[in-house]
């Protein structure tokens, strides 16, 4: 379904989201107070606006309660986030999602009633020191404080083997929301489906399982 989103903030961080949201079908309206990054955005927008976002009566005039979705990108200056965030949530916008800068500018974000908080370098850096940890580990999620979506490939260990024949989910606790092998993708694994060596598995479940299974089972 088409949304349509704003991106406040031209940033690494929020040219991207901009750049994805555009070619996923979206109608994204780009919003930055530099004339080159706002430029620049007219390739990955659907619209791109030079506006003061801590001007009430700027984003007023282009509508920016409109759309059910906003995303503050801000990400170097912390007093411009909060202002920008306290006026779209006071202007009812339904879903007002902003970059954190750190844990100080968190707390601040959610006493003013950010909808959700992002801290996409943090993010980052634990999905990069997981896959540092171990060879197996191609990507990782993190769900909650205890529990985790990593991509493990598979071994020598486990090839030719079914999943029934592993046992994953009693042994470990462990769940298999997919297999992939090549540029293919099992979303829906089923018992007898056969694992080769360097399949991706898709596996969800608490992180002291995940990490016995990464260990003993793979």
């Amino acid at each position: 379904m088409r949304k349509q989103f704003a991106v406040i903030g031209l940033g690494r961080f929020g040219t991207s989201v901009c750049s994805e949201l555009y070619k996923l079908g979206h109608e994204v309206l780009a919003v930055d107070r530099n004339e080159k990054k706002v430029e620049d955005a007219i390739a990955f927008s659907t619209r791109a606006i030079i506006a003061e976002s801590t001007d009430e009566k700027a984003l007023q005039s282009i509508g920016i309660n409109n759309f059910s979705y906003v995303i503050v990108a801000i990400g170097d200056h912390i007093q411009a986030s909060i202002l920008t965030t306290l006026i779209l949530k006071e202007f009812e916008v339904e879903n007002v999602w902003v970059k954190a800068r750190n844990h100080h500018h968190h707390r601040v974000l959610e006493k003013i009633g950010a909808d959700r908080i992002i801290h996409p370098e943090h993010d980052m850096g634990i999905r990069i020191a997981h896959s540092l940890d171990s060879e197996k580990v191609i990507d990782y999620i993190e769900l909650s404080m205890d529990h985790s979506i990593v991509e493990l490939k598979a071994s020598k260990k486990i090839s030719g083997k079914t999943l029934a024949g592993l046992n994953i989910r009693k042994k470990y606790g462990c769940t298999i929301l997919g297999i992939k092998t090549g540029d293919k993708l099992n979303i829906s694994p089923m018992p007898d489906d056969e694992i080769s060596e360097n399949d991706v598995l898709i596996v969800v479940g608490e992180n002291k399982d995940l990490k016995r299974f990464e260990k003993d089972g793979i």
